[in-house]
């Protein structure tokens, strides 16, 4: 299904047109404190993105992979790799920085516009459906951001796939 979805993007509207859209009233929001200069990057994607060392996102569960990967901050891009069927990421494959920006987040730091960037990032497979939605909400992702405050990440820079 996911290759078709590929292949023929008017059957993803089709079918987006006919889901359940889950839509959550209390959006966990918290303003920035302190200037942009002086802040503390994490990246957090849902494409698919981890360390050719690391094992893939399951592409065989049609409910997706609720589980996430963590990369270290000071990955060579040529280490990453993508495992998503749901999405076109040739041009990501051959530059990864289109999904994962990890380069230009190095630039701002090195430039002086950004304080730091993270010692690690987080990646999750942005197909998730049916029971695995509820493990995403209730476990995973709230490790994610328990690890974020943990290494004092003052904002998160989110990539969709």
């Amino acid at each position: 299904m996911a290759k078709l979805f590929t292949k023929y993007p008017a059957l993803v509207e089709n079918w987006a047109r006919k889901a359940d859209i889950i839509e959550f009233t209390d959006t966990p929001w918290s303003p920035l404190n302190g200037s942009i200069s002086e802040s503390r990057l994490a990246l957090v994607t849902t494409g698919g993105v981890h360390l050719k060392s690391q094992p893939p996102f399951d592409m065989l569960d049609p409910a997706g992979d609720p589980s996430f990967r963590e990369i270290p901050g000071d990955t060579p891009a040529g280490d990453l790799i993508i495992t998503h069927n749901y999405y076109d990421h040739a041009d990501a494959d051959k530059d990864i920085n289109i999904v994962f920006p990890i380069k230009r987040l190095r630039l701002l730091e090195r430039s002086g516009e950004i304080g730091a960037v993270n010692h690690r990032h987080f990646s999750f497979m942005g197909h998730i459906t049916n029971n695995h939605l509820d493990t995403l909400v209730r476990e995973t992702a709230p490790r994610v951001a328990d690890a974020l405050t943990q290494d004092k990440v003052d904002a998160a820079l989110l990539t969709p796939a």
